[in-house]
């Protein structure tokens, strides 16, 4: 660890610099790991390298609406918000799945802590180009990395639902893929982890689908402009070139059901997609 120091007047501040990386998991992937998972993410804790994860929940916001009785659809890819789906995104996604996440690393010893995007400002945003048609849906145009750097100085793991809020104090419903990215890069880490249930980015080889081992930013979108990269896919993608474009070397899409999945990737081991620019893949195995 480095230490720092921040000069703020005559006040000198100390932070202790923990090295770090973002993870963004789906908050139905996320409640379906068993209990190992966690116990990585705390061990990884406990020996100086801080995961701070940002999370969906698009099922039980869709279970909730159900149940609530209140209509949504989707609208290339984004959840469309109004009002009364604004409310029961934040309440699933601030309440409810954030506070499963940090009571499941609680109980394996961690120290986490909840943050909506609304906290201190954490998370700030705009309306999406195409706000007509999709309503409260948020792109980030800034990350209160100091509120993220004073829980890791702290030694809390934080814990963030993508709630956006903007200088009027409208909330904004954010894509978790692209809050992550935006984390991530914003933090200054060097890599973004994105747990899904899928082995990575698939391609047809042969007519047998294979896992890529390593994409660039270039490949992907002519993959998506082929169809290749379909769905759900498209927002991780999209989200980890944009990160990439904001300084974040690699992004890594990846089984969270592998065994001893964080540890192995941390340690190096080549699993799931690793994502890099074009100019980085070389000497990349």
């Amino acid at each position: 660890m480095l230490s720092q120091e921040q000069e703020q007047g005559t006040e000198t501040l100390h932070f202790v610099r923990t090295e770090r990386f973002v993870m963004k998991c789906g908050g139905s992937t996320l409640a379906a790991l068993p209990d190992t998972f966690y116990q990585q993410l705390t061990q990884l804790q406990a020996e100086g390298t801080m995961p701070v994860i940002v999370h969906g929940g698009g099922p039980a916001i869709s279970a909730m609406l159900d149940k609530l009785g209140i209509e949504s659809e989707f609208v290339g890819g984004l959840r469309k918000t109004d009002e009364a789906v604004l409310d029961v995104v934040e309440m699933v996604l601030a309440g409810q799945i954030n506070k499963q996440i940090v009571r499941r690393l609680t109980g394996t010893g961690a120290r986490a802590v909840g943050l909506s995007g609304t906290d201190g400002g954490l998370i700030q945003a705009r309306p999406v180009a195409n706000q007509a048609e999709v309503g409260f849906v948020g792109d980030v145009t800034q990350v209160n990395a100091e509120l993220v750097e004073a829980m890791i100085g702290q030694q809390y793991m934080p814990v963030i639902a993508p709630i956006g809020l903007d200088g009027g104090g409208q909330r904004y419903n954010i894509n978790a893929d692209t809050a992550a990215g935006a984390v991530a890069a914003h933090l200054g880490v060097e890599r973004l982890i994105v747990i899904t249930d899928v082995p990575g980015i698939m391609k047809m080889n042969d007519g047998v689908r294979t896992v890529l081992p390593v994409v660039t930013t270039e490949a992907m979108e002519s993959m998506i402009a082929s169809g290749e990269i379909y769905g759900g896919m498209i927002p991780k993608v999209r989200a980890a070139m944009q990160c990439m474009a904001g300084g974040v070397k690699e992004v890594v899409i990846a089984d969270g059901a592998e065994p001893g999945i964080l540890r192995r990737l941390m340690s190096g081991e080549i699993i799931g997609t690793r994502i890099v620019q074009e100019q980085d893949r070389e000497g990349v195995q």
